[in-house]
């Protein structure tokens, strides 16, 4: 294994690379569907679900990429996984109707759902100790800006030469990341004798899509409809069934050995409610500067770049700061600069005070950058190297879920009411979320211990 220090940041900046190259179009293809729908001669709902079919099939092979990349080394399946990325980007840029798109986008995810878990293991390999949390602030930099510069840049393009630019811009960028990648990452240890954990694998991921299903279901035709209780029962006897297949594998895709450790379960728990609280204001708020702001379409998706764009600068620094201070303290300020941007959004919908919502954007993506960097690190630093992909796709399935919950609840909510009552109500129940995130911030360690032991027994 390379372990000399400019071959890591050499790996760290190739992973970057193709996170960029496969994150930086998904707020600009989110905010073309009218244009892809009048294209392809469709309906905005249907075309949405070249977004959210994605987002399910990540959901689904997730667990299984990352148990995979543990087994059978995590650059094999990082460039894989990858290259049938890249493909099927560059596919759907030639997409001829709304069905072909939404296959091409499905397909496409089912190979990047890889290129997460196992990149950052990679990057956790070649980083340990402090330096594991300098690394994921600036992984927080490039996945939280690179939508941020996508939206930017695509929107100007999409208007001058139209939406499939969109996909051949970013088959250009994954080409290049894939070289990069190619080139400069060198694999990690892999088990070639252990079994795949498949049963865990598809009973896991067919449990997760029911309950996305579920969520989306609700949120789009009522929580009364009997499909939506009928999907979170499915999801929850899944589950279930899940836990009982991995008491059983010798190798399972998610150790549930993992939940026992303190910093896991604090970390994961923190996430998903940070990330209802996050993801669903982030759904509502444009709702709010249109509504009671009188703000168009552009003037909303430029207003909500705040957020993120405070997000990916303050991530790198924090990083640093935790170096100092501890993953703890950070998780912790994190979190109440969370609960006080949901304070600040329900103060602007009530008072109809326009400068409180730009104060939560940009508290509410500083809590996130402050606290995101150390909860990530603090769940590889709780799991052997040799986990190192499990561990990472459970911590991004379980954010992924809590986003979801919370875009679909809050929204729900939003609607239910009327006028400023609505978003009042919504924000309120981000607020909660917060709080609880909060909590489970506060049974984080910092494990400046860990790394004094390690000094003193190489001394």
């Amino acid at each position: 294994m390379h372990t000399s220090d400019r071959y890591r940041w050499y790996a760290l900046w190739a992973a970057l690379a193709g996170l960029f190259a496969s994150g930086c179009t998904i707020t600009i293809i989110s905010v073309s569907l009218d244009r892809i729908a009048g294209d392809l001669n469709s309906n905005i709902g249907t075309v949405a679900w070249a977004v959210t079919g994605p987002m399910l099939a990540v959901a689904l092979s997730m667990p299984l990429a990352g148990k995979l990349g543990d087994l059978r080394g995590h650059r094999r399946v990082f460039l894989v996984g990858f290259a049938i990325f890249t493909v099927f980007t560059g596919l759907a840029a030639f997409a001829w109707s709304p069905g072909a798109l939404i296959a091409l986008r499905v397909l496409g995810a089912f190979g990047g759902a890889a290129t997460g878990p196992t990149s950052m293991a990679i990057v956790m390999h070649h980083f340990t100790g402090d330096d594991r949390v300098r690394a994921m602030g600036w992984w927080q930099l490039v996945g939280a800006g690179a939508p941020v510069i996508g939206l930017a840049v695509g929107g100007p393009v999409v208007d001058s030469i139209g939406w499939r630019s969109i996909f051949l811009a970013q088959f250009v960028f994954a080409v290049l990341a894939l070289a990069i990648a190619a080139v400069v990452l060198r694999d990690t240890s892999e088990r070639r004798a252990a079994r795949l954990d498949v049963r865990g694998a598809a009973t896991l991921g067919s449990g997760v899509v029911a309950v996305l299903f579920a969520l989306s279901r609700g949120g789009s035709v009522g929580w009364s409809r009997p499909e939506v209780p009928a999907g979170i029962a499915l999801g929850l006897v899944l589950v279930g069934v899940f836990v009982m297949i991995e008491r059983r594998a010798d190798e399972p895709i998610m150790p549930l050995a993992f939940f026992a450790r303190r910093n896991f379960t604090a970390s994961v728990l923190t996430q998903f409610t940070a990330n209802f609280a996050y993801m669903g204001s982030f759904i509502v708020s444009p709702l709010l500067v249109r509504d009671r702001f009188g703000f168009t379409t552009g003037m909303a998706a430029a207003a909500m770049a705040v957020r993120p764009l405070v997000f990916s600068t303050s991530s790198p620094v924090s990083g640093y700061v935790a170096v100092r201070v501890g993953e703890r303290r950070m998780s912790i300020i994190g979190m109440a600069l969370v609960v006080a941007a949901m304070v600040a959004f329900a103060v602007a919908a009530e008072r109809d005070t326009l400068a409180f919502v730009f104060v939560g954007l940009a508290v509410a993506g500083l809590g996130m950058g402050v606290a995101v960097p150390s909860l990530v690190t603090v769940v590889s630093n709780s799991v052997d190297a040799s986990d190192l992909g499990a561990a990472n796709a459970a911590q991004a399935m379980i954010a992924t879920l809590g986003a979801s919950t919370g875009m679909q609840v809050l929204s729900t909510v939003q609607q239910s009411g009327a006028g400023a009552t609505g978003f009042v109500t919504a924000y309120t129940v981000g607020a909660v979320g917060a709080c609880l995130a909060l909590g489970g911030a506060m049974f984080v360690h910092s494990q400046r211990p860990v790394r004094r032991l390690a000094i003193a027994h190489a001394a």
